[in-house]
C-alpha cells in the first residue's frame, strides 16, 4: 500500500516513523522547507512534496495530520485531485465537523475518522518519535464513507504502529475529550496567563516567581506549551462541548471559593478529600488500561 501524509508535525512525523518499513511507499506533502528537508535527511518517509497534487496522485492511502480547519479545507479538494477516490483517515482532533466534511466524498472514496490520544506539548518533526502511539488509545470514527473495508484499513494502521482502538460516534468523542483534553489545555493555559504577569521584572513584577515554582506549577503549566494552531483550531471547532465544560468548571471554581471564604475547615476537608478519592477512582481505572 503506497501511503500519503499530509502534515510532518509532531503527530504526522511520528506516525511516519512508526509507519516506516511497514507499508510499500511512504509519501509526505508538507510546506515548510525546512521540515522537508529534515524529513529526507533524517529518512521519515521515501519522497516528500509540496504538491498535495502530486502527493496524492498514487496512493491508496491518504493521512491527514494537519490541524483540524486546514484538514476541513483539504476535504473537499481531494474529489478534484483524486478522481478515481482513496482512502482516507485523518487524525485531528475533533471529529464532529470533520466526520460531516467526509461524509460528502462522492463514493469512490472511503474515510475514517481518527485521534490518538496521545502526544506530547512540543510541535514539530523534530519531536517525532516512532514509538509515540505504542500501547496508546487510538479513537476511530464513523461517517457515511466508512464501509467495512474502511474500517479494516484504519484498523491495520492502528495496529501498525502499535496503538489500540475504540469506535466512538464523533459527537461523543467531541464532548468527551473537551472535558479531558480541551478544558485541561484552558486550565493550564490560563494559570500561565495568571503567573506569568506576576513574574514579569520588567512590568512590576518578580522575577524569584519562576525560581520558587516546583513540580506542582511545572506539571499543571506543561500543557500552556502545547501547539497554538492545533489548539486554536479545537477550540473554533468544539465551542459548544468546550463551552459546556468551561461552565461545569466555572461553578466548580465559584464554589471552592466559597468554602474559602467560609473558612470552614470541616467543608474544605471534606471537599479535599473527594477530589482524593475521585483520583484514586481514576488512577484504578488507568492502570488496567
Amino acid at each position: 500500500m503506497n501511503v500519503t501524509i499530509v502534515g510532518l508535525g509532531l503527530m504526522g512525523g511520528s506516525l511516519a516513523l512508526a509507519l516506516r518499513g511497514k507499508v510499500t511507499r511512504l509519501t509526505a506533502v508538507e510546506q515548510h522547507a525546512a521540515t522537508r528537508q529534515y524529513a529526507l535527511q533524517n529518512r521519515l518517509v521515501d519522497q516528500v512534496t509540496d504538491n498535495l497534487l502530486l502527493g496524492v496522485k498514487d496512493c491508496h492511502l491518504l493521512i491527514l495530520a494537519t490541524p483540524v480547519r486546514t484538514i476541513l479545507r483539504l476535504i473537499p479538494m481531494l474529489p478534484n485531485l483524486r478522481a478515481n477516490g482513496c482512502m482516507i483517515l485523518d487524525i485531528g482532533s475533533t471529529k464532529n465537523a470533520i466526520s460531516e466534511a467526509m461524509g460528502k466524498l462522492p463514493p469512490p472514496f472511503r474515510a475514517v475518522g481518527g485521534h490518538p490520544m496521545c502526544g506530547k506539548e512540543v510541535a514539530g518533526a523534530g519531536a517525532a518519535e516512532g514509538s509515540l502511539y505504542e500501547g496508546q488509545l487510538f479513537i476511530l470514527t464513523r461517517n457515511p464513507r466508512t464501509d467495512k473495508v474502511a474500517e479494516h484499513i484504519a484498523e491495520q494502521v492502528v495496529t501498525a504502529v502499535g496503538a489500540r482502538s475504540l469506535w466512538l460516534d464523533p459527537k461523543i468523542h467531541d464532548e468527551m475529550v473537551a472535558a479531558i483534553s480541551h478544558l485541561p489545555y484552558l486550565v493550564s493555559a490560563v494559570l500561565m496567563a495568571t503567573v506569568a504577569p506576576q513574574a514579569d521584572g520588567q512590568h512590576g513584577g518578580d522575577e524569584r516567581l519562576w525560581s520558587v515554582s516546583a513540580s506542582g506549577f511545572r506539571d499543571t503549566a506543561r500543557l500552556s506549551g502545547s501547539d497554538p494552531a492545533m489548539l486554536r483550531d479545537i477550540l473554533l471547532t468544539n465551542q459548544t462541548a468546550v463551552l459546556a465544560q468551561l461552565r461545569i468548571y466555572q461553578k466548580q471554581l465559584t464554589a471552592v471559593q466559597g468554602l474559602i471564604k467560609r473558612g470552614d475547615e470541616t467543608e474544605i476537608a471534606a471537599w479535599l478529600q473527594a477530589r482524593q478519592t475521585e483520583y484514586t477512582v481514576y488512577k484504578g481505572v488507568m492502570s488496567k488500561e
